[in-house]
């Protein structure tokens, strides 16, 4: 039997391109839908542009014909721009005010469920599924970009190994691989099968087909950071290798991914020019109530979202000058043009050439905003992904549908980019007791 996916609004808001995503089915867009995208085409953010899309889509489209009548996509399938009439009320009960756009769009859903073809409303608002569900309509979350985030990649395995192979691979250097299930760059603790307090860490080099050390770390750390665990040392290779232009950092509050990442960048700007610049930036959501509208230009608008950063920035100083190091202040290492704090904001155009970009707090972003940052980089670019998918503020995703999420299950295979779970808290014992029983 033929499907008939009737979209809401939020769907093509969070995916522009999501009308092409469902094969040779029909795709019916309601004129309610229309209305309300209309509203949102002179935002001057994410939602806005893909507002902006849906419409200029659609104009395009009526060049193939009526969209009333139907139009065929390149896809095989047909796209259909569906009217409201007063007599589709009557498919809803009076319960729900027709006045409400969320209940026409129903309304003119359930209208179509009466056909010979199965109609299945597609929308991202939960309470709509609900009552979707309830008028007999088969409701689906949008789920195209969507992972398991209990299967999500860690980017860690354990490999029992005999002794003697354990003992190779620190004679050696390194331990061939070429029959072991590994992706490229996923980080391998070698653990000896007799004894399980010797073990070895290593890193899968697709290239080479080998296990190979990590980059070794002089005692002194990276600007008075050292790695305190197992997690953290894999993290550190891989964001010093320069061969990896795409590093994602997922975990929990307090696990040292923001600091780890600035420590790094730091040591890759300042101390190895291997990049012009350190960037960092991190979406702007508030968690609670929001203050409302800031006073002052750019920077001042930007310095309480920007906070942690310089809280991290000021953290990795202060180790610096118990070593015996001169003393600067974020705002030093910014008139130096050592580091840049930049809004996302601003992001869309621009070409990023040889900087190491920190993007914290990814989580909050859509798949569709992180595909805009990270082609934004240009030759000699390393981008830094860090965030919780188990903490979002942004009210129109969630922990299955979160941009950082995503990138990290379709880039696992990819030669370039690496990934770590961090799992343990270094914080201190009170936020890791926090962030466990919480």
């Amino acid at each position: 039997m033929a499907k008939i996916f009737v979209l809401d609004t939020n769907v093509l808001l969070h995916d522009p391109q999501a009308y092409l995503k469902f094969h040779d089915n029909e795709v019916c867009i309601p004129i309610t839908v229309i209305e309300e995208i209309d509203t949102f085409k002179k935002d001057l953010n994410e939602i806005g542009r893909n507002a902006r899309h849906v419409s200029r889509m659609l104009d395009a489209m009526r060049d193939k014909g009526c969209l009333t009548d139907g139009v065929q996509m390149d896809n095989g399938g047909t796209l259909r721009v569906l009217l409201y009439t007063r007599q589709m009320k009557e498919n809803i009960p009076p319960a729900l005010n027709i006045d409400r756009a969320d209940n026409r769009i129903l309304a003119l859903a359930v209208a179509l469920n009466n056909s010979d073809s199965k109609v299945v409303f597609v929308t991202k608002d939960t309470n709509l599924r609900i009552k979707a569900n309830a008028l007999g309509l088969t409701a689906e979350d949008y789920e195209n970009d969507k992972v398991s985030i209990e299967e999500l990649y860690s980017g860690l395995s354990e490999l029992p190994l005999p002794s003697s192979d354990v003992d190779r691979f620190y004679g050696q250097g390194y331990l061939e691989a070429e029959t072991l299930q590994l992706r490229p760059n996923q980080c391998v603790t070698l653990v000896d099968e007799g004894n399980t307090s010797h073990t070895a860490l290593a890193r899968y080099h697709a290239d080479e087909k080998r296990l190979l050390p990590l980059i070794k770390i002089g005692k002194e750390g990276l600007w008075g950071i050292n790695a305190r665990n197992r997690e953290q040392q894999f993290a550190l290779d891989l964001l010093l290798d320069d061969n990896i232009k795409l590093v994602s950092l997922v975990g929990k509050a307090g696990t040292g991914k923001t600091l780890l990442a600035i420590a790094a960048g730091l040591q890759k700007v300042a101390d190895e020019g291997a990049y012009k610049r350190l960037l960092v930036s991190r979406p702007v959501f508030p968690m609670g109530r929001d203050l409302g509208f800031l006073p002052g230009d750019v920077e001042e608008k930007l310095a309480p979202w920007m906070q942690p950063i310089f809280d991290n920035v000021e953290l990795l100083l202060a180790s610096v000058e118990d070593h015996g190091k001169h003393k600067r202040g974020y705002k030093e290492l910014v008139d130096m043009g050592i580091m840049e704090i930049e809004p996302l904001t601003y992001i869309r155009g621009r070409s990023i050439p040889r900087q190491y970009m920190i993007i914290d707090e990814a989580q909050n972003l859509t798949p569709h905003e992180i595909k805009t940052i990270v082609t934004r980089a240009s030759e000699g670019t390393k981008i830094v992904l860090t965030g919780d998918p188990q903490q979002i503020d942004n009210p129109y995703i969630d922990a299955s549908s979160n941009g950082l999420a995503y990138t990290v299950e379709k880039f696992k295979g990819q030669e370039i980019s690496g990934h770590v779970t961090l799992s343990r808290g270094e914080r201190s014992g009170l936020a890791a007791l926090a962030a466990d029983l919480l």
